[in-house]
């Protein structure tokens, strides 16, 4: 059957994740109908067979639900995973794929990523800096992902954080990210 995670908020920029958080706050007649629809669409694509994880993203207005996109497969908007739970979006890919079991998921709390960007495109190595300035925030991570080369926006990294709230994490993600520089 579906299994679902508590709800991850995301802003785009250009078409492109820049910010993702948990927990996102909706009604719960609109998570339900979320909830609804998601498993409508995995088990029909996804048939009696289907295993893996399954991003499926809406829009949402009020109690209103309307579906956007599904990404088969691990997405950057779910990174936030990787600190706000005791299993990440590839932790449950790889449990399904595979038949393993998937216990309750435990939640670490609000947490918030945030990309870090190359501000120019180089077909040199890029190179980094201010990680230890982001990394003396209390509550942040930073993962470089070691791509070899940049291109105006793109996504070089990512910077996760904890926070009271939603809005706390995603305040010191984004000043964390923002400390981080590629050249």
């Amino acid at each position: 059957g579906v299994k679902f995670v508590e709800p991850i908020g995301h802003r785009q920029e250009r078409g492109d994740y820049q910010e993702s958080w948990m927990p996102c706050p909706m009604k719960p007649a609109a998570k339900r109908a979320a909830e609804r629809m998601a498993a409508a669409v995995v088990e029909r694509l996804a048939g009696p067979d289907g295993a893996g994880i399954f991003g499926v993203e809406f829009f949402v207005r009020g109690d209103e639900v309307i579906f956007s996109e599904l990404s088969p497969r691990p997405h950057d908007t779910g990174m936030v995973t990787l600190r706000s739970q005791d299993l990440s979006e590839f932790d449950l890919h790889l449990r399904a794929i595979l038949g393993l079991p998937i216990p309750e998921i435990r939640y670490a709390g609000p947490t918030a990523s945030a990309v870090i960007l190359a501000s120019r495109e180089s077909d040199r190595a890029p190179r980094y800096s201010g990680i230890d300035r982001a990394c003396a925030i209390p509550g942040v991570e930073v993962r470089i992902f070691g791509k070899p080369t940049t291109r105006k926006y793109r996504r070089m990294g990512v910077v996760l954080a904890h926070g009271k709230s939603a809005d706390d994490a995603r305040t010191t993600a984004t000043k964390a990210a923002a400390l981080v520089t590629v050249r």
